[in-house]
């Protein structure tokens, strides 16, 4: 795939850094809301898919492009209309690893930049019902509460508890409006963890550890049960074979940010399908295949959990995704290309679910004035501003700072800035994290959209 516009400078004389930004050559581009619902021509002849096809269409006034044989065949249309929202509806035979892979690699091909050019989902579900549940979900999800079988940073939540995956018989969690506190709990966490979805029930779960499609492997570092599925039921399963089936019907979102095959789907047996026939997720991600990488499931902890309210599950998805693109080009790695096309996002693409609005570690903003923006970031914590909060798991940290345009652009010059080597795509700004804050240094990028 080529790679993306260079940076043309003009003139020294007036130090602007030119951009032209690669959207199709065509007419203006389009409004930001727009959405395009994608699905194969015998998904759309099945009446019930074609129910969850046609509520997608009049939740978000969407238009729809089919294909015959290969998700590839609505490449055309899709750089016609250059939605901000792209919707793959599939049943679940057909909602694979090279599914995944496909829609990752297609969603880049709308114009001629190295990034993800349409936020996009892929909505499937255990059957037609599961996904007719998922489709007509509008409510936005406020995340006020949050549980996990690992570490993650308490801190940035208003509530919320995390089960130990390498310290046997510990709990961590934080009360509504206090702070944190660790409990002792017995050496097998399965029922436990069925409680927290069934009773405490978060808004969001997170796991990591071992997984197949089949099972959730509880205890990294120490033996302890498992989580299985049977024809849609997800059920946890200790160690002395006692079985607890899971009934949480709470909207949720799931992020198995670092579990193997999570999110494979390779028949309707799969884990998958089961967290959302019967926990109650409407949305996900979920690797298809092994992770020993990590970076682009844990990544979304840095966007999603450490950034709270600042951006949606999906923004965060796609936040980090630019990120693993913007590091492989300018770093190639074998672990960043193993994990650029495998995680997959389930659900509705546009559906907001982000957590409560609370402090966090930076401001930063994006102002418009007649044309010309100004992205800033103003540290809060002193010079560990832009450090992790949380470094359990993989690859943490580092994340480069990025901010959504309300609308696209087509070209625009950098009038302040440059040395902070910012990247410019039609629909965001991506400015590298450079780890080391200077809390008296103004942290600014100042460009301008020219007409086209």
């Amino acid at each position: 795939m080529p790679s993306a516009s260079p940076i043309r400078r003009a003139p020294a004389r007036l130090a602007l850094a030119l951009i032209a930004l690669a959207l199709p050559a065509a007419a203006a581009p389009p409004p930001a809301s727009s959405y395009v619902v994608v699905a194969k021509k015998s998904t759309l002849a099945d009446p019930a898919w074609r129910e969850v096809v046609s509520a997608l269409q009049a939740k978000h006034r969407a238009t729809l492009a089919s294909y015959e044989t290969s998700v590839d065949e609505v490449l055309p249309p899709l750089q016609q209309s250059f939605p901000r929202h792209t919707c793959f509806v599939t049943p679940p035979a057909e909602a694979t690893r090279a599914f995944v892979s496909q829609v990752h690699q297609l969603t880049r091909q709308l114009d001629r930049d190295i990034y993800t050019d349409t936020q996009w989902g892929i909505l499937t579900g255990y059957d037609a019902a599961d996904a007719l549940a998922i489709a007509r979900e509008s409510a936005p999800l406020i995340v006020n509460k949050v549980g996990a079988a690992t570490q993650f940073a308490l801190d940035m939540v208003d509530e919320g508890l995390w089960y130990d995956e390498l310290v046997p018989q510990k709990m961590v969690r934080k009360p509504k409006g206090q702070f944190p506190e660790t409990t002792q709990v017995p050496p097998d966490t399965t029922k436990a963890l069925v409680d927290t979805l069934n009773q405490y029930r978060p808004d969001c779960f997170i796991t990591s550890g071992h997984a197949t499609e089949r099972d959730w492997q509880i205890g990294f570092a120490y033996p302890n049960g498992s989580f299985r599925s049977q024809r849609g039921q997800l059920f946890g399963s200790d160690t002395q074979n006692r079985r607890f089936d899971v009934a949480s019907a709470n909207p949720k979102v799931y992020l198995a940010v670092g579990n193997c095959l999570m999110g494979h789907i390779d028949d309707r047996e799969a884990m998958a399908l089961a967290w959302m026939h019967s926990a109650g997720v409407r949305q996900m991600i979920g690797y298809t295949v092994t992770t020993w990488f990590g970076y682009a499931g844990w990544g979304c902890l840095d966007y999603f959990i450490e950034q709270p309210g600042r951006y949606t599950l999906a923004e965060s998805f796609f936040a980090n995704h630019h990120a693993l693109i913007h590091l492989l080009s300018q770093a190639p790695s074998p672990g960043l290309q193993h994990d650029r096309d495998v995680l997959a996002f389930y659900g509705d693409p546009k559906w907001e679910a982000r957590l409560a609005d609370r402090p966090k570690a930076w401001e930063q903003s994006l102002r418009e004035d007649h044309g010309t923006y100004t992205f800033e970031i103003k540290p809060n914590r002193g010079p560990a501003s832009f450090q992790p909060i949380d470094t359990n798991g993989s690859q943490r940290g580092g994340r480069p700072f990025i901010a959504f345009f309300p609308q696209r652009l087509q070209t625009a010059e950098i009038i302040r800035g440059a040395d902070l080597q910012p990247v410019i795509a039609d629909d965001f700004i991506l400015v590298p994290n450079p780890k080391a804050c200077d809390p008296n240094r103004s942290y600014q990028v100042v460009f301008k959209a020219l007409p086209q």
